[in-house]
């Protein structure tokens, strides 16, 4: 079998959503993660060769073709497996699956940009992105507290893991922010995330 390269980080939430669908998918063996750093403001121009958009993850093909970003790999990985799918074939719930998986990620998406922004010098500042990114970041958090019975009776698959690293990427940068107080059953829903084995495989750094 074909070796896949994955350009890889511990602490991207869209890296770790790749590596739980790996290990979901029973594809350990294919997949070779190669460490490489990007920053927004220092392009680390050797991943051009892969991809012009200088971001991870980028999976690195046998025939040499690179795809991006984790949507598309995801899929991609998932039409490798011979067992289990992590996507519903059709109708609603595929469409569910979609939807939180655009959740999911749109999540991660709002807590890099407000990452960014919170790390800059206090007079460099925005507060209307500041301010904007946090109602985002709430208003998705209370759908999620009113949506996780519909979550739990789902069978598990990618929206489900777009969601779990989004949270978890939540505990690791904003751990001062108390997201979890009033909304008890997306907690619980989220430490069970957190217990599964592809969830303990791929915990960034500080969760170990």
């Amino acid at each position: 079998m074909t070796e896949l390269v994955l350009h890889w980080s511990p602490l991207s939430p869209f890296v770790r959503k790749v590596m739980c669908c790996v290990h979901e998918l029973g594809l350990e063996s294919r997949v070779r993660c190669m460490r490489t750093k990007v920053a927004s403001q220092v392009p680390n121009l050797e991943l051009t060769a892969d991809n012009p958009l200088i971001r991870i993850p980028t999976l690195v093909l046998g025939s040499g073709q690179a795809l991006f970003d984790s949507v598309v790999i995801c899929e991609y990985l998932n039409s490798l497996s011979a067992g289990a799918s992590l996507y519903p074939g059709q109708g609603d719930e595929r469409w569910q699956a979609l939807r939180w998986q655009a959740l999911g990620d749109g999540l991660c998406d709002t807590l890099i940009a407000w990452r960014h922004e919170r790390d800059r010098s206090p007079d460099q500042q925005i507060p209307a992105l500041l301010q904007g990114a946090r109602l985002k970041v709430d208003s998705t958090l209370d759908r999620l507290e009113v949506e996780v019975a519909e979550l739990e009776a789902a069978t598990f698959g990618i929206g489900h893991i777009a969601i779990g690293c989004a949270l978890g990427y939540l505990g690791v940068r904003f751990n001062d922010l108390d997201w979890r107080g009033q909304r008890p059953m997306l907690t619980h829903w989220q430490s069970e995330f957190e217990a599964r084995s592809s969830s303990q495989l791929t915990k960034p750094p500080s969760q170990v």
